[in-house]
């Protein structure tokens, strides 16, 4: 770390909870005998319930894993293949920390129809010779709580014999009894609620002191983290459509497993579960677009996760319950801070006016607030920049910051002080968010934020939108003293021709135009070229429409008037 990011790094570390300091510490200088397992599988009594963890379901499988290549040995992650498809090198040296994370999280024992036992087993087997307790990223606590997870639900439905399954048991209790000793209370979020699904897995399925202790921990944990981490909404608090769905999921397979078990606090969790994740569909339903996949805000992007269509089947196997059609809506989830408008059934505009996150969990917020996605005929046309990957580099800053956003920047200043990999020190805030359907049809957005007060002059950025019939308005003002320079930008798919005709750009697919846009007071739109990353490690240049006003005293008003084709 720099001089100079040593204010950003103190802004940073006061948005932190006291519990997430304190173990970041401990976890740092704990003597190494309190490293070692709570319990040794070797000397404990246990057993094993098989039938514990038997879903009343299915669980999902995942249609972008190759069972032959995985047979093979070949795995690829982010758009990366390992180099040697003879033997696995688990420490995948050349590959970046998510790479190797995704290989120790053994998600890809579910392809489309599972992975036949003998292949599953020997990956398992495999990855216990070569990983002893402690090796790096492999015992992280992160991927330990994945692969539990996964183990478990593949032992639970494979046919083998004891004797087969013996040894993967005992390595199994052996990284609970780890996972349990190095909860990620340093980081909580996403993190925690890993950790809990993986001891009440655990503690579900074995059978001992240990396991009740597990179970008992896992579901105290979870109470805590669904009351904290899903809104009143139904949205995730980390603000991330990629990471709602992911936790969607975890709800899922925790009702799947729990609401068949005669015992009385199970019964009690799923209905917890069962209202959670009702609201929760309803949300990412809302947040897709025509084309099935998710919006992109915030650290989202596509193949990681499973996508809306699988979680909506998913969602009414295990509860029998069918999703409201949202085709036709405009929705507000203003506690999440997202609004859309669906004048159409294949159009649709979804804007971003909420908190970044957490106060104290940020690592996953974008300078989007006031940005917007906008869908035309069921094909993307003003998009998010995405998520290219999650290391230090100036794409991850593109993606993180202004550059990569539909919003308006100040003095090329970002709205939020994003920086390094997963930080961000002062924050833009909403200051109100609202959404109304008239009885005419015209739809209104109106929001604000904060984000740019710590500048000369504290200027505001307000942005009103309005749809009416053929006609979508974006009004951006800026309020406050002094004078500034004002940059506005447009991304358009990549996919998409743009061409300029007098005072009008017209966005065209095949020929077929699908919206004009033009400046409601004059002036110059110019074309630059940016990013567009729809997956990890995917990166594809795309027409940027920008607008820059250099040395204008505030206030100031820009309106970009969007003609939408019929």
């Amino acid at each position: 770390m720099n001089l100079r990011q040593y204010p950003l790094f103190f802004r940073t570390l006061i948005n932190l909870r006291f519990i997430q300091i304190f173990y970041r510490i401990w976890y740092g200088v704990r003597p190494q005998a309190l490293t070692h397992l709570r319990s040794d599988p070797q000397r404990t009594s246990y057993n094993v319930d098989w039938t514990a963890l038997k879903p009343n379901a299915p669980f999902i499988t995942y249609n972008w894993l190759v069972a032959n290549e995985i047979a093979r040995g070949r795995f690829l992650f982010l758009q990366k293949t390992a180099d040697d498809s003879d033997k696995i090198n688990w420490q995948a040296p050349g590959k970046g920390r998510l790479w190797r994370y995704n290989l120790h999280y053994f998600q890809y024992l579910f392809p489309h129809g599972g992975l036949a036992s003998n292949i599953g087993l020997s990956l398992i087997r495999n990855w216990m010779d070569h990983n002893p307790f402690g090796t790096r990223d492999a015992w992280d606590p992160f991927p330990v709580s994945l692969r539990l997870v996964n183990w478990i639900k593949y032992l639970s439905v494979i046919p083998a014999s004891d004797t087969d399954l013996r040894p993967i048991v005992r390595s199994a209790y052996m990284q609970t009894s780890w996972l349990e000793r190095s909860i990620e209370y340093h980081l909580l979020g996403n993190h925690l609620f890993k950790n809990a699904k993986a001891l009440l897995f655990a503690g579900l399925f074995f059978k001992s002191n240990d396991a009740q202790r597990w179970l008992s921990k896992g579901l105290r944990l979870l109470h805590h983290e669904i009351e904290e981490q899903i809104l009143p909404d139904g949205g995730h608090f980390e603000r991330s459509p990629m990471y709602h769905t992911m936790i969607l999921e975890d709800c899922l397979d925790l009702l799947n497993v729990c609401q068949v078990l005669p015992n009385r606090a199970l019964q009690k969790f799923s209905e917890l579960l069962l209202t959670t994740a009702h609201n929760m569909i309803n949300f990412i339903v809302a947040l897709t677009h025509p084309d099935g996949n998710i919006a992109l805000f915030n650290d989202s992007a596509f193949g990681i996760e499973s996508p809306p269509s699988d979680l909506v089947s998913y969602y009414k196997n295990v509860t029998k319950e069918n999703v409201p059609d949202l085709k036709n809506f405009d929705k507000s989830f203003a506690v999440t801070g997202y609004f859309i408008m669906t004048p159409r059934p294949c159009d649709r505009l979804l804007v971003d006016c909420g908190p970044i996150g957490p106060k104290y969990q940020s690592g996953h917020a974008h300078c989007d607030t006031l940005s917007f996605e906008l869908s035309l005929k069921g094909r993307r046309v003003i998009v998010d920049s995405g998520c290219y990957h999650y290391e230090k580099s100036s794409m991850r800053q593109y993606n993180r910051g202004n550059a990569g956003h539909n919003t308006l920047t100040i003095d090329k200043q970002n709205q939020s002080e994003i920086w390094d990999v997963h930080r961000c020190a002062r924050r833009a805030r909403p200051l109100y968010a609202k959404l109304k359907t008239h009885s005419t049809g015209t739809i209104h957005f109106e929001g604000a934020h904060d984000g740019y007060h710590r500048l000369p002059g504290s200027p505001t950025h307000h942005r009103r939108i309005v749809w009416s019939g053929q006609i979508c308005r974006i009004e951006d003002k800026v309020e406050g003293k002094g004078l500034h320079e004002i940059e506005s930008r447009l991304h358009i798919h990549p996919s998409l021709s743009v061409v300029f005709k007098e005072n009008e750009v017209s966005i065209q697919s095949d020929h077929e135009e699908l919206l004009k846009i033009s400046l409601g007071q004059g002036g110059c739109i110019q074309r630059r070229e940016g990013w567009y990353c729809p997956e990890f490690g995917i990166k594809m240049r795309c027409p940027v429409l920008l607008t820059t006003h250099k040395s204008v005293s505030l206030p100031f008003k820009e309106v970009w008037i969007l003609k939408i084709s019929k």
